[in-house]
C-alpha cells in the first residue's frame, strides 16, 4: 500500500486530498493557504506519491497554470517526493457540481471547493492505475 496525496495547485491556495493505492479511494483534507515551500509541503501526510493536477487547456496543451503546476511539482521533486500529473480539466467543475449535490455551498475563501476538485484529481488518477498485486 502506497499513500498518495493528491494537490490542487492554485496562486492562492492548495487543495489538499489524501487517499492510499490499496483502497483506491481520496478524501478531501484542509486546503492550504500558500505561504512558503516548506509550510505548503507540510501537508505530505508520510505520501510515498505527490498527484498534481496539470491544469490543461480544453485543446489537451498546456499554458502558464500548467507550467506553473509542473514548477510546482519539479520543486517538490527535488525534495525527494515522487510526482505525478494528472489532468484536472473540469475538476473544479465537477467538485462544484458534487458539492451543490450535497447541499453544500462553500465559499471562495474556505478552500473546500479546492480541496474537493483535488479529491477529483486523485481519484481519477487511483482509477486510471492498475490494481495492486497481493501476495
Amino acid at each position: 500500500m502506497t499513500a498518495v496525496l493528491g494537490l490542487d495547485h492554485g496562486g492562492r491556495r492548495i487543495g489538499v486530498a489524501a487517499g492510499d493505492t490499496e483502497t483506491r479511494m481520496a478524501f478531501p483534507r484542509p486546503a492550504l493557504v500558500r505561504r512558503n515551500l516548506d509550510a505548503d509541503l507540510a501537508v505530505s501526510e508520510g505520501a510515498g506519491l505527490v498527484v498534481i493536477g496539470l491544469p490543461l487547456n480544453m485543446d489537451g496543451s498546456e499554458g502558464p497554470q500548467a507550467a506553473a503546476a509542473r514548477s510546482f511539482g519539479d520543486r517538490l521533486a527535488a525534495l525527494g517526493m515522487r510526482i505525478a500529473y494528472q489532468d484536472e480539466r473540469l475538476s473544479s467543475w465537477e467538485a462544484g457540481e458534487r458539492l451543490a449535490e450535497a447541499g453544500a455551498r462553500p465559499s471562495r475563501r474556505s478552500g473546500q471547493l479546492d480541496s474537493a476538485a483535488a479529491r477529483v484529481i486523485l481519484q481519477q488518477y487511483l482509477d486510471a492505475q492498475p490494481p495492486e498485486e497481493t501476495e
